[in-house]
């Protein structure tokens, strides 16, 4: 039950922080994805099912708010949260490459499944301008980000961990 509470916490938070205060701190009008962050991190941490679950609520909480309808955002965050699971058994605490690796994937299938639904439906051809605009510098400060986000997310997690074996004992 605390782990539930602490990820609609997280979730909560995390999308306040990049829908209120990175606007802020854009750089090239890009702000880095953090629900992306929080949906790799516990897909590495817990497994597919736990990174399916955080997906789904980013990606609502994200529909509800800026997207036009509910389930685009919703579906590429459970797909990414799902796919980040089959990790799980590669992931050490101590290893932040991966983590930087991954969401570097990541965050460029997010960008391109995001410009295939909403600007290929459109009519709006132009990948080489949008790569170079938005692809890469959002790819580059979301990782960057992961440097400074993912070590807290390892360490909500492990106190989780702690308490839960306290729990059982």
């Amino acid at each position: 039950m605390k782990r539930i509470i602490t990820l609609g916490i997280l979730i909560i938070l995390c999308f306040i922080l990049q829908s209120a205060l990175f606007p802020f701190i854009e750089v090239s009008g890009v702000i880095p994805n953090l629900m992306l962050i929080l949906t790799v991190s516990f897909g590495l941490m817990r497994g597919r099912k736990e990174g399916m679950l955080v997906g789904f609520f980013c990606g609502f909480l994200y529909d509800l708010f800026f997207g036009y309808a509910i389930g685009p955002y919703m579906l590429i965050y459970m797909v990414i949260g799902y796919c980040n699971g089959f990790f799980h058994r590669l992931y050490l605490v101590e290893d932040v490459l991966l983590p930087i690796l991954i969401i570097l994937a990541d965050d460029f299938i997010f960008n391109f499944a995001t410009y295939v639904i909403f600007f290929v439906m459109r009519n709006r051809l132009d990948f080489g301008e949008y790569l170079k605009e938005i692809m890469i510098p959002d790819m580059i400060y979301t990782a960057l980000l992961t440097l400074i986000v993912f070590k807290f997310f390892v360490f909500v997690n492990k106190t989780l961990k702690r308490i839960e074996k306290g729990s059982e004992n």
